[in-house]
């Protein structure tokens, strides 16, 4: 085989891994999302060697998903790690073998500390299966590498089972968007979905129109505002909005009657208006689905306080 060939079975080889987990589930599992579900403490992952490294990740997942984990690499155990964990905790103990001597040197204490024991093993028949409170099958048949050595599909199996963990867990929590952005308010999604319409807002140099304004005259201060739109207000409440587009259609409608027209002839009653803490991702929303490309934002007495476009929401 070439190298790319050998690369596409590697992927099959590790697919056909992940999916061979559907046989393997079983009530083990369901056990295990609800002694993480009720967990009053956190769910403590730990594993040696690969199984480590796959184990900090679903730690890293669970964490970012509202259940809170770490992860503990069972040699520091023994070297005053063990204070970090209380009876109100879950294990979630990894090992493709479930065999591994450091492993298994950690599990007495686990238990002497009446802490439940999810254990996720390629063995059912491993002692860690047999001390475990349940038991996720992650066997594989063979691994990807060619010397069927190196862990490479049961690694993957275990990260796939540890997201489908995560996943039911999203579900069992009503876990949202808004509760993944805190955990990520650096991030781009973080950052989308805990933006306001005032952090983006344009607010200086309104073009505020009276009603009554020819429409001549709506046109310069349109262009001037540069917002594409005018707003009309009588006594600081707003009663309409006018776009560049009213103000072509009305000039193809009426042409020489045109100039003759006033704001109030062509203006939108009732403009779409949001709140200054509203979430630009739900900016977007409405602009989606009214089909237009600028909201007002107000305050509770109709106060105009500024302007959010199309562009404003791209951040």
């Amino acid at each position: 085989m070439n190298t790319r060939e050998l690369a596409i079975q590697c992927f099959k080889d590790e697919a056909a891994a992940v999916l061979g987990l559907t046989e393997k589930l079983d009530e083990g599992f369901e056990q295990a999302v609800e002694l993480m579900y009720s967990c009053k403490g956190k769910v403590i992952v730990t594993g040696v060697g690969k199984s480590g490294h796959i184990g900090a990740k679903i730690a890293a997942t669970l964490s970012s998903t509202g259940t809170p984990s770490f992860f503990i690499n069972p040699l520091d155990v023994f070297h005053g790690d063990l204070g970090v964990m209380t009876s109100d905790d879950v294990v979630l103990a990894i090992s493709n073998s479930g065999q591994t001597d450091e492993l298994l040197r950690f599990i007495p204490m686990v238990l002497h500390m009446q802490i439940p024991i999810i254990g996720m093993s390629g063995n059912p028949e491993s002692l860690l299966a047999k001390y475990s409170t349940c038991f996720l099958n992650v066997g594989v048949e063979k691994e990807a590498c060619p010397l069927n050595l190196a862990p490479t599909s049961s690694t993957m199996a275990q990260m796939a089972m540890g997201d489908a963990l995560a996943v039911a867990l999203i579900e069992k929590r009503h876990f949202q968007p808004r509760d993944f952005a805190q955990f990520h308010p650096g991030g781009e999604l973080g950052k989308r979905l805990l933006t306001t319409a005032q952090d983006v807002m344009f607010k200086e140099d309104l073009p505020v129109l009276p009603p009554e304004m020819h429409l001549g005259e709506a046109i310069i201060l349109v262009s001037k505002g540069k917002l594409g739109l005018g707003i009309a207000e009588v006594n600081d409440q707003i009663v309409g909005l006018i776009t560049d587009g009213d103000i072509r259609r009305a000039m193809e409608k009426w042409q020489a009657e045109f100039f003759d027209r006033t704001v109030s002839d062509i203006m939108t009653r009732t403009p779409k208006t949001v709140k200054a803490d509203t979430k630009i991702t739900e900016i977007q929303k409405i602009m989606n689905q009214y089909k237009v490309h600028s909201v007002l934002v107000i305050d509770d007495d109709n106060h105009l306080l500024g302007v959010v476009d199309h562009y404003s929401c791209m951040i």
